[in-house]
């Protein structure tokens, strides 16, 4: 696979992932409010742990739809490449900060798992970025007048 449908995948890939992720953390906002509803899971949350847990689902749809967009058209779509792998270094900070914290112990070795994919899926985008695509002239002095 050459790195131009590499990337189409990685983006597409990943954006599609994002939109699933995104939908159900944004509906699972709405299912925690119906009436008597317990809001569960493996984080205990309160009504302001679900509200960002709604916001982030929101972001994560709109990451999505960036991603998406760049699957269709990699050679327009670098940047956002470029800042999914910025979020996904930053993902994998965030993730080893709270390992070496000990507050998450009982997580286990899932956050140093999860800090080591978002490494490498950024080191995937960095690596199969496309080339830029050619410019193209503009004004009056493009067509030699």
């Amino acid at each position: 696979m050459g790195g131009y449908r590499g990337y189409r995948v990685l983006c597409g890939g990943l954006g599609g992932l994002l939109l699933v992720a995104g939908l159900v953390l944004t509906f699972s906002f709405f299912r925690a409010m119906l009436p008597g509803a317990v809001m569960g899971g493996p984080i205990p949350v309160g009504p302001g742990g679900i509200y960002f847990i709604a916001f982030t689902g929101c972001a994560l749809v709109g990451w999505s739809g960036g991603l998406l967009g760049a699957a269709r058209r990699p050679a327009e779509g670098r940047t956002v490449g470029t800042l999914s792998a910025l979020a996904l270094v930053l993902m994998a900070v965030v993730r080893i900060f709270a390992w070496v914290m000990g507050d998450y112990a009982y997580l286990g070795n899932v956050l140093r798992a999860e800090a080591a994919l978002f490494l490498v899926l950024a080191l995937a985008f960095v690596w199969l970025r496309p080339e830029a695509p050619p410019r193209i002239a503009a004004g009056p002095h493009a067509a030699g007048g």
